[in-house]
């Protein structure tokens, strides 16, 4: 449910929320936006009162009177999370205070000042002078910190000497309860205990059970594919062969290449694509962004059904707008696209529109699951790794395990970027090189920016201008702040994607580069801000149930919430949980329904504005990537605070606890699915379906 709706929180929420959120509900546009208890932020727009995002800070002895509660607005981004080069998330600070005395009455003081600290309590960050009311307080990029305020002789001191006199701790620090629920246990022995209680696994299915491998063809690597309006595509998804970390594995590949071949369109082409399945699995392709004739959209059991292993099915692609989009498997993608079922497309402008002469580079990137005996294997009837999705272990780009590139000094290179994996959250940057950030998954963004590095989710694409201005290799890396679920702790991980060699010879210099293009759909976005402050026409809440779990897993999803998870921090209890266990769930608050039985209709060229909201009292409540079918949207506003970033989009990054205002144009007549792009998410139920009537 919505926070300030009338429900008993569990014992569970309460414990977890203890002093870190007091939660209230303020109504705008005649629908419920969350807040913090005190107030709004500093620019008047409503808080939410997710207990990731608000702290109440608590008063030193004698000091009951005053109260005070901090606010982590996440950073503005054009990315779907807010976090530095190295991970580490990004947060505006503000503070709600009243009850503040005249400093001089607690002694020798005459201001009041923040200060922010390790949980170490060292490394001190002074904040500001805070008076009573609203007090913005600047950026912070830390994942667990503690705020002080206390009463100092000058707002200008640089360091803390005075009187505490309120304190608290970020939300993230939550995580360290599990220590406490682990205690009992000897190293190495809670892993034992838990999985003793975890039944086996009924149903394990590994691609081309029973297949010899070695009379497999080789899987290629993905060329190039030119088409023309009209031309005729057959594609085949069969089982391939590949070496990969010692082993001689059965994947899948379509037309013998991993990823599959990289169309190449023009805009307003139509082709024809004749699918043929030769797979062990009933399949089918879904044609990610590209807004098709729902008949061809590839969603079974709404617009086709399955193809059966030995079966056919003709598509038909138009391609109404440019940019980069994909096409992998829809049915079993937990693991038909892990396995290799998925190719990019690239839609070419117009003939008359504006060309690009700069050197293009498409990357996809995706992982796979491997024990020491070959593929980790997936569940025949129901997903694995059902709460947090499949991770794996062996990063690829472009299907392989590493990735290198070289270019000449100075060279100004566009990399087009697919986020092809079950779960993972990417934060991308190459060592040296300073990126623009240029469009992303179905429109140019309406004004280019600056960017540390690239965050990118499940079904996501970014394309982003990169300069090389000095010779050398430089690696291409994922940096994230991973977590440890068992003790609790944060720290960061990187993983070495590839790298980039520069040559010393120069490459011609690129006048444009320094330059932040205005799109020309900027005009045509700005008109959408208006729907910022009307009322949303549904509200949508992300949702997690689960029943069978055994203890051990159960007290590592009570209590903690952080708003993207980076990594699988739990992975053999993650492993052992099946979409029989787990129950993720899209609820319509309005009418109680839930994933298929919500029914929601909508007229042809309506722009229908949606509220989802990220519920974090749910069972570990995580990120969601919502993707809606055959339409583009806009992302509106986070947290209440509109979104500077506009682009259409088909895929949308919710972290946890975050309410986010969405506007949809109905522009496909049909029925259409909006799902989570977690693999095993949707899996596990958590998708629905909406109809666009065409009169």
């Amino acid at each position: 449910m919505f926070p300030g709706a009338r429900r008993q929180l569990p014992l569970r929420a309460l414990l977890a929320a203890g002093a870190f959120a007091a939660l209230a509900g303020a109504f705008r546009g005649g629908a419920l936006v969350p807040r913090c208890a005190t107030g709004a932020s500093p620019t008047g727009r409503a808080q939410p009162t997710s207990p990731n995002y608000c702290v109440t800070l608590i008063p030193a002895p004698g000091l009951d009177f005053v109260t005070a509660t901090l606010v982590l607005q996440p950073s503005a981004t054009p990315f779907g999370a807010a976090v530095t080069r190295e991970g580490r998330p990004r947060y505006e600070l503000s503070a709600s205070i009243a009850g503040l005395p005249d400093p001089a009455t607690l002694g020798p003081y005459h201001a009041y000042v923040a200060w922010a600290y390790t949980l170490a309590m060292d490394s001190a960050v002074k904040l500001g002078q805070v008076r009573n009311g609203d007090n913005a307080l600047g950026e912070l990029a830390r994942d667990q910190f503690r705020v002080v305020i206390t009463a100092e002789s000058s707002a200008q001191v640089r360091e803390r000497s005075g009187r505490i006199v309120v304190r608290g701790t970020s939300p993230a620090a939550r995580t360290l309860a599990h220590r406490d629920l682990t205690t009992a246990f000897t190293p190495g022995v809670l892993g034992t205990a838990m999985q003793s209680e975890m039944p086996d696994m009924p149903d394990a299915f590994v691609p081309g059970s029973g297949v010899d491998v070695h009379r497999l063809p080789a899987a290629r690597t993905p060329i190039n594919v030119q088409l023309r309006s009209g031309d005729t595509l057959t594609l085949t998804a069969s089982m391939l062969r590949r070496r990969i970390a010692g082993h001689d594995l059965v994947l899948y590949g379509y037309n013998g290449q991993v990823p599959g071949p990289t169309l190449r369109v023009t805009q307003g082409a139509t082709i024809i694509v004749k699918f043929h399945n030769a797979i062990d699995l009933p399949s089918a392709v879904h044609w990610h962004g590209v807004r098709v004739e729902a008949r061809y959209d590839g969603a079974v059991g709404i617009s086709q059904p399955a193809v059966p292993p030995g079966g056919e099915f003709t598509y038909v692609v138009r391609f109404p707008d440019a940019g980069v989009f994909w096409y992998h498997a829809h049915e079993r993608e937990d693991i038909q696209q892990e396995s290799g079922l998925f190719g990019n497309i690239v839609v070419a402008p117009r003939a008359t529109a504006r060309s690009d002469p700069r050197r293009e580079e498409l990357i996809a990137l995706s992982d796979l699951s491997l024990t020491a005996t070959g593929i980790d294997p997936y569940g025949a009837a129901h997903p694995t790794h059902a709460l947090m999705g499949r991770y794996g272990d062996l990063l690829l780009v472009n299907g392989a395990p590493s990735y290198a590139l070289r270019v000449m000094r100075g060279e100004v290179v566009r990399f087009l970027i697919t986020d092809a994996s079950n779960a993972r959250v990417y934060n991308l940057s190459f060592a040296g090189a300073r990126m623009k950030l240029v469009a992303t998954d179905q429109s140019a963004f309406a004004r280019e920016s600056w960017v540390e590095s690239i965050v990118i989710a499940p079904a996501e694409r970014y394309v982003v201008d990169v300069r090389f201005d000095s010779a050398g290799t430089f690696a291409f890396t994922n940096r994230v702040q991973a977590l440890d679920h068992p003790s609790g702790t944060i720290y960061p991980e990187v993983d070495t994607l590839g790298s980039v060699t520069v040559e010393r010879d120069a490459a011609p210099v690129s006048a444009d580069f320094a330059r932040l293009r205005v799109n020309a759909p900027a005009g045509s976005l700005s008109r959408y801000r208006a729907y910022v402050d009307s009322a949303p026409a549904h509200l949508l809440e992300l949702e997690m149930r689960v029943h069978g779990l055994p203890a051990a897993t159960m007290n590592m999803l009570t209590g903690v919430s952080i708003p993207v998870d980076w990594n699988d921090g739990m992975g053999a209890m993650n492993r052992e949980a099946t979409g029989a266990q787990v129950a993720w769930a899209l609820r319509d608050p309005a009418t109680g329904r839930e994933n298929m039985d919500i029914d929601w209709r909508f007229p042809l060229g309506a722009l229908v504005k949606v509220r989802i909201y990220n519920d974090p009292d749910a069972p570990h409540p995580m990120d969601h990537p919502i993707h809606v079918h055959g339409q583009r949207m806009l992302l509106l506003a986070r947290n209440g605070v509109p979104n500077a970033f506009l682009a259409w989009k088909d895929t949308i990054l919710i972290p946890a606890g975050e309410v986010d205002d969405v506007l949809i144009e109905m522009s496909d007549p049909g029925r259409w699915m909006l799902h989570c792009h977690i693999a095993e998410h949707r899996a596990s139920g958590m998708m629905m379906a909406f109809q666009v009537d065409s009169t």
